[in-house]
């Protein structure tokens, strides 16, 4: 794929983008994890769900990343929601620590 240099590149601001706003629906109380999950794969036919996605890169990884695209392209639909900060801060951190969106000790 041919792209121009920009921060962040195509999947990359995509991605964050529809993560970010998988959390944003999450806190906001519209929909459970589990049903944005599984609402983007049926709906949209991904492989796993946004907040799952988040989980597998790692939270902290996703708001590094989010705080980044958001500072280099001025555009705060890449900044990562309070929410994410909170989960870093109590250590659920996705599966690498057990715990993120999902319980992984079980």
């Amino acid at each position: 794929v041919r792209v121009n240099e920009a921060p962040g590149g195509i999947v990359s601001r995509i991605l964050s983008a529809m993560r970010n706003a998988a959390v944003d629906i999450l806190a906001e109380g519209v929909a459970s994890a589990e049903d944005i999950d599984t609402a983007m794969k049926l709906g949209a036919g991904l492989p796993i769900g946004p907040l799952e996605l988040i989980d597998l890169v790692g939270v902290d990884i996703h708001v590094i990343n989010s705080d980044n695209l958001c500072r280099e392209l001025g555009d705060l639909k890449y900044r990562p929601h309070a929410l994410l900060r909170k989960m870093v801060r109590a250590g659920y951190l996705g599966r690498k620590s057990g715990r993120g969106f999902y319980d992984y000790t079980k």
